[in-house]
C-alpha cells in the first residue's frame, strides 16, 4: 500500500466511523458519496455515447436518500414517488428533444443509474432507523464491517496468493483465493462484531458465521456488478474522486449489494 493510498484509506475509516455515530455527519457523507457515484457512474455511459439525463438523475437521486432521512410522509417505507416523477420527468425531456437515437436506452439508463446508486446506497438509512436509538447504529456498523472487511480480505488474499482468475472476462485481477479470502473475512467480522446484533434474536454462532458468509458473498457478487459496468465503458476504475482509492463507485460498489439484502432480512427476523 502506498503512502498516499494509505492516508487516504485511514482518513475513509475515520470519517465512516464518525458518519456511523453521528447522524447529520452520517447524511452528509452518504448524499456525498451517492452525488459522487451518481456523477461517475453518469460520466461513464456518456463515454458510450448513450444520451443520458445526468442533472435530473442526480437531482432525484439526492431526492431518496433525503425523502428517507427526514421520512416525508408521501414516501414513507417505500420511495416510488420519487422514482415514478423521474421517471415521467424524463419522458418529457426526451419528448422535447430533437433527436430520438437511443431514446429507450437513455431513459433506462437514467432510471438504472438512480435505483442502482441512489436507492440501493439509501438503504443504509433504512438499517440506521430499522431499530431506536443505538439499536439501528449497531446494525449499521455490523453490515458495514462485514461488506467492508470482506473486500479487504479480497484484496489482501488475492495480491498476495491469488492465482486463478474468477471471472477473467469481467474483471482479470479478481481470484478465486480472493474471492475465499473475502468469504473468510466476511465470517469473522460477523463473529467478532456479534454483539451489534440484537440480543432478543439469540442467533447462535453458526448462524452468525452463515450471515458473515451470505452478506459477503452479496457483497462480492455488487463487486462484480461494478466491474462488469467498468469493463463494459473500458475503464479500470469508475473515477478518481477519491485520492489513491479510485472512485466512489469503487469504494461503495460491494454496499449497494448487501445493504437492502441485510435490510429485508433484518427487518423480517425483528418482525417474527
Amino acid at each position: 500500500m502506498t503512502k498516499d493510498r494509505f492516508i487516504s484509506s485511514t482518513i475513509m475509516i475515520f470519517l465512516s466511523l464518525f458518519a456511523v455515530l453521528n447522524q447529520w455527519v452520517f447524511i452528509f457523507v452518504l448524499l456525498a458519496l451517492t452525488v459522487g457515484g451518481l456523477y461517475e457512474f453518469f460520466y461513464l455511459i456518456k463515454k458510450k455515447g448513450i444520451p443520458i439525463y445526468s442533472y435530473t438523475g442526480i437531482l432525484f437521486g439526492i431526492l431518496i436518500p433525503l425523502s428517507i432521512f427526514f421520512q416525508f410522509e408521501p414516501t414513507k417505507k417505500w420511495e416510488l414517488l420519487f422514482i415514478v416523477l423521474v421517471l415521467l420527468l424524463i419522458f418529457i425531456l426526451q419528448l422535447n428533444r430533437k433527436d430520438n437515437t437511443n431514446a429507450i436506452i437513455g431513459i433506462s439508463t437514467t432510471l438504472f443509474g438512480v435505483l442502482y446508486v441512489s436507492w440501493f446506497f439509501s438503504f443504509l438509512i433504512k438499517i440506521r432507523f430499522l431499530l431506536p436509538g443505538a439499536g439501528g447504529v449497531k446494525l449499521l456498523g455490523f453490515i458495514l464491517l462485514v461488506t467492508k472487511c470482506g473486500d479487504m480480505g479480497a484484496l489482501l488474499v488475492g495480491s498476495k496468493i491469488g492465482k486463478h482468475p474468477l471471472l477473467p472476462r469481467v474483471s482479470p485481477n479478481k481470484t478465486i483465493e480472493g474471492s475465499i479470502g473475502s468469504f473468510v473475512f466476511s465470517s469473522v467480522a460477523a463473529v467478532a462484531s456479534r454483539s451489534l446484533l440484537p440480543a432478543e434474536l439469540h442467533f447462535s454462532l453458526i448462524h452468525i458465521i452463515l450471515i458473515g458468509f451470505f452478506f459477503g458473498g452479496i457483497g462480492q457478487l455488487g463487486d462484480m456488478s461494478e466491474s462488469l459496468i467498468k469493463r463494459d465503458c473500458n475503464v479500470k476504475d469508475s473515477g478518481k474522486l477519491l485520492p489513491a482509492l479510485g472512485g466512489v463507485l469503487d469504494a461503495i460498489d460491494s454496499i449497494l449489494f448487501s445493504a437492502p439484502a441485510f435490510y429485508f432480512y433484518m427487518a423480517q427476523m425483528l418482525m417474527q
